[in-house]
């Protein structure tokens, strides 16, 4: 088996982003929620635990701790943030209110050596990390020694190096500590000692054998939507069961343009996957008519999307097992230990669940990776890159980026700029330099001046967001030139629109589709 490290969730919303440093490393990790950790720590055997961050303070009596069990097991373990002031707290060390909280980027200064920092940080050098703590260790548990400080933290980092027990206050996770992820690495494979070889041709022989396994002679039926999620899920299945997988694509109408033939091109023809088809613009375009509140375009997706689905899917004979690309995000979300917006959340991406009615058992090969790890799996499985390096979209697809009521006439409008839109960015080699880019149709008509004619069309925005992990966007800061050549394109090829727009705007942690 290979080496696995347990990631204790005390809440941070930047959690997520340590377990994918920590597999980018090669090592297989997952994530718990604090008060799921005892019954975890029982079953998982990991080779290290980390304690990650989290909104609440030590200094509270009823706030989160680690199970005591997690310092007994004679693992090293590692404290992030909330998980360094617990850890002191818990092990005999204070915690107190800080008089000065630090947020953001701040500076350490390294004032001893030790594993953690080998060959990245020495004794004398001041390094940049980001901070995010209210609270400050005052005092150490016996057996620690400080290993870093900063003007207002003076146990910015301790360490003890004969239990192989760690506590940094700032988040290594995060790109803006410089050298964090591989001070993540330090900690899994020299204090660890991970042989980190998981990989993702490992996974996909592991995979396979699973699903085999678990619907043995049985039929399985698989939703595809055009995007990379069940892309994969499909591959990867048809690769395990071959003709015993049929897939069911439903056109809502409100997909990119091409997706569609691209979808039924690749896995009825190239893959030669069974595949029932619908065309339901029609259906979709008659339920959304009048609707403008956002929400409840969501829902009447999901909805209209699940009843034509279940009703192709009976017609598969036999079918027992239904599959869904479930991502370990989605897994993670849904057993928040807050109780938050995750459901919420889920729906602006996302247009249904499993019916009951369905009765079904579920098949969820990609529940255990992550979105850079899906499309890593996609590229092994020989999936085309049109396929695999395409930018996200949510499952209510044009839908959400037309802002107001959502007509054929419009999603049309909007189909033609956002394709002319991704030409001129692949055009210019930068589609993958951008995380996701779009067009959307404002709900707003202005009166121009088309040659020696008045107008009254559409304005279009135009959005573009760079990220490396999902979770935080800034937006790409295309050259005018460009711009102007794509805002003359659209107006001179899109009947409909007579002015284009950039959004410049930057997205902190959350959510980073439009609305």
């Amino acid at each position: 088996m290979t080496d696995r490290i347990l990631i204790i969730d005390f809440g941070s919303q930047v959690t997520q982003l340590i377990a994918r440093r920590v597999r980018e490393s090669g090592v297989y990790c997952e994530i718990v929620p604090f008060n799921s950790a005892e019954k975890a720590l029982e079953t998982f055997d990991p080779k290290a635990i980390i304690l990650s961050g989290g909104p609440a303070s030590v200094t509270h009596a009823d706030t989160p701790r680690a199970p005591a069990k997690v310092f007994e097991m004679g693992v090293p373990v590692l404290g992030i943030c909330y998980g360094e002031q617990t850890l002191v707290n818990q092990l005999g060390g204070r915690v107190e209110n800080a008089d000065h909280r630090e947020f953001g980027r701040a500076h350490i200064e390294i004032v001893d050596d030790c594993l953690l920092f080998d060959g990245l940080w020495s004794k004398g050098d001041t390094q940049q990390v980001w901070m995010s703590h209210g609270d400050r260790v005052i005092d150490i548990p016996a057996g620690f020694r400080p290993v870093a400080v900063t003007k207002s933290a003076p146990f910015a980092a301790i360490a003890n190096d004969e239990k192989r027990f760690y506590g940094v206050q700032f988040h290594p996770e995060v790109v803006h500590t410089l050298e964090g992820a591989a001070l993540l690495n330090n900690f899994t494979h020299k204090v660890a000692g991970c042989s980190g070889d998981w990989t993702m041709a490992a996974f996909r022989e592991t995979e396979i054998a699973r699903i085999r396994e678990q619907v043995g002679d049985g039929k399985v039926i698989c939703g595809l939507s055009g995007g990379v999620d069940s892309a994969v899920t499909a591959v990867l299945i048809h690769e395990a069961i071959g003709d015993q997988l049929t897939c069911v694509f439903v056109d809502t109408g409100l997909l990119r343009a091409g997706e569609a033939e691209q979808v039924v091109s690749l896995f009825k023809e190239h893959y030669n996957i069974p595949l029932i088809h619908v065309d339901a613009e029609e259906t979709f375009m008659g339920q959304l008519e009048g609707v403008t509140d956002p929400e409840r375009k969501r829902k009447i997706i999901g909805a209209a999307f699940i009843d034509i689905f279940d009703e192709e899917a009976g017609k598969v004979d036999g079918a027992q097992f239904l599959a869904q690309g479930t991502l370990y995000p989605d897994v993670i979300e849904s057993v928040s230990f807050t109780g938050g917006p995750s459901v919420t959340i889920k729906s602006h991406h996302n247009v249904g669940g499993l019916p009951e009615r369905m009765n079904l058992k579920l098949v969820e090969p990609l529940r255990e990776l992550f979105k850079d790890e899906v499309r890593e799996l996609g590229r092994e499985l020989g999936l085309p890159e049109v396929f695999v390096g395409r930018h996200p979209f949510p499952g209510p697809g044009l839908a959400i980026r037309i802002p107001g009521e959502v007509s054929k006439d419009r999603a049309d409008i909007l189909r033609q700029a956002d394709a002319i839109y991704l030409d001129e960015i692949r055009n210019e080699g930068l589609y993958d330099e951008i995380w996701q880019a779009f067009a959307v149709l404002l709900p707003v008509r202005t009166v121009g001046v088309m040659g020696d004619e008045r107008s009254y069309d559409y304005a279009c925005a135009l959005r573009a967001v760079t990220s490396t992990d999902g979770m935080t966007a800034d937006f790409y800061p295309f050259e005018m030139e460009f711009l102007g050549r794509v805002a003359t394109r659209i107006i001179n090829q899109v009947k409909g629109i007579n002015r284009v727009t950039y959004d410049i705007t930057s997205k902190p942690p959350g959510t980073i589709e439009w609305e």
